[in-house]
């Protein structure tokens, strides 16, 4: 259990210990469950450190990471097959991977890229990433060292909007605006055969079959579209039934079906052998469905949509669409009249040193809390000369509430207390070492 506890806790805080190690207890502590066993053996004896008065989680998070370092919408994201790392495309240009255990960054940023990068993915082995831009070049990457292998990949005349390797990775599949797929030697960056050509709109998505005999693709025309992978002709007729965009695609994990998700706010099942509709079309979404999958064992299928839900479906029942569960993202609400929150302290801007651990520069995503404290999109309350004041983990930051004349609500439930917290030169006051009571 202590065990268990400790890699919870690691995993929650490594980031915040590497920037500054007194938050290990200042921001660590606070913010640990009731329930750790860590807690429990410390947090008596530190009484002069943040608490969360009220509301308090009961348990570790679900959400672990926060990975932050691109300056831009990120628009595409993988783990590698070992599930070690994960890489991220952005509208920045670069490429970022990640550890994702720890969330910290590897290496540096992989640049090349001179617009947006819309879609990455890892090879099977995990030692190459490829990437499509905007800029209409695909890139293979050694996932390794972060250098580009070889020249770019050339041939679209439009942005690349989707790429994967084929499933012995001796191959890459690009769709793109210019209406065409096509077919890449991972190893060479020559082109395999002609341009898969059909769509009559943008290409959104493709993927290989787990057999990589077959490439399917989803277009702005509206279709679904299945390819022979050593002919490049396609599979019987185009699959139709989605009535706007279809934005993502997928095959099965056993390669007999595929899944689909519109801009018609519905996921539809197609049998990839005959192309027919398996089933009624899954409703549930109010928005465009932008990102659909399977499970591994092909049992369920997960949809993503800008209605701001992910939802869960069983993917076994053909004659009546089943929701299996619904997870709502968390939504700010209106500022509860009933709150009476806790003022800050003013000693704390003279408590503050003037030099000591700082995040340089100061980020450009703020949002100001009065009393010259300010928090950060990665967590951090920090003030005006950027001095670490409190670190608040990722499962706090949806709920929170900002107000000049108050300190910080989270929510309609939990509220911060730092009237005992000592902060600044003054941190290491924040253990007592006080004879057990107990």
């Amino acid at each position: 259990m202590f065990i268990q506890d400790s890699i919870k806790f690691v995993q929650n805080f490594a980031g915040v210990i590497s920037e500054s190690t007194p938050h290990l207890y200042l921001s660590g502590l606070p913010f640990s469950p009731p329930r750790s066993a860590l807690a429990n053996m410390l947090t008596e004896k530190f009484p002069n450190i943040a608490q969360v008065a009220r509301g308090q989680h009961e348990d570790w998070p679900s959400n672990q990471h926060v990975l932050q370092g691109h300056t831009d919408i990120v628009n595409s994201i993988a783990f590698s097959s070992d599930g070690r790392h994960i890489v991220s495309g952005s509208r920045d240009q670069t490429i970022r991977v990640w550890d994702a255990q720890t969330g910290a960054q590897v290496g540096n940023p992989l640049q090349g890229h001179t617009k947006s990068v819309n879609s990455v993915a890892f090879s099977p082995d995990g030692r190459h990433i490829v990437s499509g831009s905007r800029d209409q070049t695909i890139r293979v990457w050694d996932a390794q060292t972060g250098a580009q292998v070889g020249n770019p990949l050339q041939g679209h005349t439009k942005s690349v909007s989707s790429v994967a390797f084929s499933p012995d990775g001796r191959h890459i599949v690009s769709g793109s605006l210019d209406e065409t797929i096509r077919v890449w030697d991972a190893q060479t960056g020559a082109w395999v055969g002609n341009p898969l050509q059909g769509h009559t709109w943008s290409v959104n998505s493709v993927a290989f079959s787990p057999d990589g005999r077959h490439i399917v693709s989803g277009s702005w025309d509206q279709t679904i579209r299945v390819w022979d992978t050593q002919t490049g002709a396609q599979v019987g007729n185009p699959l139709q039934g989605h009535t706007w965009s279809v934005n993502s695609v997928a095959f099965s994990p056993d390669g007999r079906h595929i899944v689909s998700g519109s801009r018609d706010e519905t996921i539809r099942v197609w049998n990839a052998q005959t192309g027919a509709q398996v089933g009624n079309a899954l409703q549930g979404h109010t928005n465009l469905v932008n990102s659909v999958a399977f499970s591994p064992d092909g049992r369920h299928i997960v949809s993503g949509s800008e209605d701001h839900t992910i939802q869960v479906w069983d993917a076994q029942t053909e004659s009546t669409s089943v929701q299996a569960g619904n997870f709502p993202t968390m939504q700010i609400e209106p500022y509860p009249p009933q709150f009476s929150p806790i003022s800050m302290p003013t000693s704390i801007l003279s408590a503050f040193p003037s030099a000591g651990d700082k995040l340089t520069p100061m980020a450009e995503h703020s949002m100001c809390l009065g009393h010259g404290l300010f928090l950060l999109d990665n967590g951090w309350i920090v003030g005006s000369s950027n001095q670490l004041f409190l670190w608040v983990p990722p499962s706090y930051h949806p709920f929170f509430w900002y107000s000049p004349s108050t300190t910080v609500i989270i929510g309609r439930f939990p509220v911060l207390d730092f009237s005992n917290m000592v902060h600044g030169s003054a941190w290491d006051q924040c253990f007592c070492a006080c004879s057990d009571s107990k």
